[in-house]
């Protein structure tokens, strides 16, 4: 069964209104509501918003089907005619590892961060999410999660709900799953950054509404999102581009690996033994980091040593010294390659001064471009 994308102002067929409305008819209190993935295998289009497989790109033609429209899902009428808010819910979507999205739709979504970018003085999207609460909790300390998030929710004209893990009854035993069936009945979204991705897992599993993975020691998919923005900025169509990833093959190399399989990007990760990243998406390894670096367009590094990691600080120094990025290894990447780092950096371990700070730095261009991704991230999810 197929449904075609409802323009706005139309509303969906009645086989389309029947679904939507199984996700959320009202039960008794005892009977319970399945998703609607689970009920009929479909491929339903409602705006933005797209069941496919995330892997699956559109067949030419059909490309326009995924945009920046108002959900028709939104106006499937109840039984008595009032709104079911919940329908919209039933078919919520999260962003975990980055896998949900398709390669076209990330495409879509680094034009419209681009544009966010671009009108930003103009106030572009300050009302895209007029009216709506976000909660944003961090477990771990932050400075660009936080801020880039904060100022991003406050500038589409939504509410920021900033929590600390310690503020929470989180930290004195309340489950993930509860903690989201509460939220799910305040905000229209989660953003958490944890020291557990499985917690963060069952946070999802357990919502109602989108839930945004801002960082766990698995995967940090937002990050990604801002490094391509950056690399296409700085160097063009992503279609072919080489990125060298040198160092601990960590949550940020998984999902570079990830992002760079959507946007053609060939990713390129070398790390020693006992820190190279899992084979998957694509992504070549190798244990020489000038091999990583030769004919790349982009060379990009992270800490050595990750909050958790302290223990082992001496250990993981000794062991990554010989995948530092300086002016040698920056040599063997082309002539006009840029550098990427996440941030925070520590000169002079995972990166030379002269290297981080010279002219061939991206790196405060990418942190820049955390805002505007996740801006556009959080339209994606919730403008529908």
């Amino acid at each position: 069964m197929r449904f075609g994308t409802a323009r706005f102002g139309q509303g969906p067929g009645e086989a389309g209104r029947a679904l939507l409305q199984e996700c959320d008819v009202p039960l008794s209190g005892s009977e319970h509501l399945g998703e609607l993935g689970d009920q009929l295998a479909i491929d339903l289009d409602v705006g933005l918003v797209s069941l496919l497989d995330p892997q699956q790109s559109r067949p030419p033609g059909e490309e326009g089907r995924i945009g920046w429209e108002i959900a028709a899902v939104e106006e499937v009428p109840a039984d008595g005619g009032e709104f079911h808010r919940r329908s919209i819910r039933c078919l919520k979507r999260d962003f975990l590892t980055g896998e949900e999205l398709g390669a076209f739709e990330l495409g879509k979504l680094l034009d419209r961060a681009a544009a966010l970018k671009a009108g930003r003085g103009e106030r572009l999207g300050a009302d895209s999410l007029a009216g709506r609460s976000i909660a944003l909790v961090f477990e771990k300390p932050s400075t660009r999660t936080r801020i880039s998030f904060e100022v991003g929710v406050a500038e589409l004209g939504a509410n920021p709900i900033v929590l600390r893990g310690d503020e929470m009854q989180l930290s004195r035993g309340e489950s993930p799953a509860d903690t989201a069936r509460v939220l799910s009945r305040y905000v229209d979204a989660i953003v958490i950054r944890s020291g557990s991705h499985e917690r963060v897992a069952e946070l999802a599993a357990g919502a109602e509404v989108p839930v945004v993975n801002a960082l766990t020691p698995l995967h940090h998919p937002c990050q990604a999102l801002a490094d391509l923005l950056t690399l296409r900025e700085r160097r063009g169509d992503l279609a072919g581009q080489r990125l060298a990833y040198v160092g601990d093959g960590n949550n940020v190399a998984r999902s570079l690996a990830i992002a760079g399989e959507l946007a053609g990007v060939e990713v390129v990760v070398a790390a020693p033994p006992g820190y190279q990243l899992e084979e998957g998406h694509e992504a070549k390894l190798t244990a020489d980091p000038r091999d990583a670096a030769a004919g790349a367009d982009a060379i990009y590094t992270d800490v050595w040593v990750s909050m958790g990691d302290e223990e082992q600080a001496t250990r993981r120094r000794a062991d990554l010294a010989p995948f530092r990025v300086d002016a040698d290894l920056l040599a063997a990447a082309k002539d006009d390659a840029i550098v990427l780092h996440c941030l925070p950096a520590h000169p002079g371990e995972e990166i030379t001064a002269e290297v981080l700070y010279g002219a061939r730095s991206a790196v405060w261009d990418q942190a820049e471009n955390r805002l505007h991704t996740q801006k556009a991230l959080l339209e994606l999810l919730l403008a529908g």
